[in-house]
């Protein structure tokens, strides 16, 4: 039975995706175990993986209100200071394994494993294209290769680079890749499209993440929504309070609710551009209106791709009510869109991510 030790933190949509692969690597007898944030035991736990503490890295709590530069330094800190690398090692000292996965993001931990010549994958919960496109290039990549950890250098010297997106909208999917780096397809959890109810049900979830002007952008959606034919269903997540936003009578607003549960009876989703609620929501079949809320992050990308799909439409994160109603309006009364986000989820639920995950990473074992 191989032993697999995946190495991650909790940076919002990788979280489902990472512990579903691992929750497929365990299915087929592997042994699974998980490094981490305390503040993810529960999690991990209930995937039902083996969970072990980082002991040196810094402090990172995702779920609070952030600011700019709070959440940039923070942030930075978790991916380069050499605590987490040294975790790792401890762990693998005390416990061997056949393979690690790593999160792409955490250079401390490919640094380490690949100075220690231990077999291990970079994981990409996202598109390829914005990992060695605007992260690379911006500061968080510059950062990381003022300190000796040049990105770009340790995701090659991995075994493997596997992306869980699409290649066709990723925008690196076209480019000439060697074996080295693989594409898995979407990791979601949709089995078929959408169905849709009347009134139309238009789900708005934001990230988990506090950035700033979220409540703000929140409530602008609510204010939206007043007086609309629709049912509004809103998730704050555990990075707000819902009492503290007000809600009109067509809408609900709740701290979490399964998006799985909801997406099914929905007709459109409003989200900030984070690849994970983007794709489960064009798995099953939904357009979007996208408001990405950092510009550090992939979320313009990716709200730029899915509109160039025409399966949504993007707007600033300083959108007005009136603005974001009338994308709304447009969203569902225009077939071009619901065409379009059909198209690409009858091709994203053609592909089961996770488990073409777990067969390049068993086959990597094998070799």
């Amino acid at each position: 039975m191989p032993d697999i030790l995946i190495v991650m933190f909790d940076a919002g949509g990788n979280v489902p995706l990472t512990l579903r692969i691992g929750r497929e690597l365990r299915r087929r007898g592997n042994r699974v175990r998980v490094l981490d944030h305390e503040a993810q035991r529960m999690a991990v736990e209930e995937a039902g993986l083996e969970f072990r503490a980082y002991r040196n890295s810094p402090p990172w709590s995702p779920h609070e209100d952030h600011g700019t530069w709070d959440l940039a330094t923070t942030l930075l800190a978790v991916m380069t200071n050499p605590g987490i690398g040294q975790d790792l090692l401890d762990a693998v000292r005390e416990d061997p394994t056949d393979l690690v996965i790593i999160d792409c993001m955490l250079f401390n931990a490919l640094d380490a494993a690949a100075r220690a010549g231990l077999h291990h994958v970079a994981l990409f919960p996202a598109f390829f294209g914005c990992a060695d496109g605007m992260f690379r290039h911006g500061p968080f990549g510059i950062v990381a290769r003022l300190k000796g950890l040049g990105p770009r250098r340790l995701w090659r010297q991995a075994d493997l680079a596997l992306v869980c997106s699409d290649r066709e909208l990723d925008p690196a999917g076209g480019r000439p890749h060697d074996g080295h780096l693989v594409w898995t397809g979407a990791v979601h959890d949709a089995t078929r499209p959408a169905v849709g109810s009347t009134p139309p049900r238009v789900l708005a979830s934001l990230s988990t993440g506090g950035f700033p002007r979220q409540h703000r952008v929140l409530q602008n959606i609510l204010d939206a929504a007043e007086g609309m034919d629709v049912e509004l269903v809103v998730t704050t997540g555990p990075a707000l309070d819902p009492a503290s936003l007000r809600a009109p009578a067509n809408a609900t607003v709740h701290r979490y609710i399964p998006h799985s549960e909801l997406m099914p009876t929905c007709s459109a989703v409003v989200g900030h551009g984070g690849h994970g609620t983007t794709f489960r929501a064009l798995a099953h079949g939904l357009p979007m209106l996208i408001l990405p809320m950092s510009a550090l992050t992939d979320q313009p990308t990716i709200g730029k791709t899915v509109a160039a799909a025409r399966a949504g439409k993007v707007l600033r994160k300083t959108a007005t009510p009136r603005q974001i109603r009338d994308a709304l309006d447009e969203l569902l009364q225009v077939d071009t869109y619901r065409t379009a986000a059909a198209t690409l989820g009858a091709r994203i639920r053609a592909t089961d991510g996770a488990s073409a995950a777990v067969d390049e990473l068993l086959a990597l074992i094998d070799r």
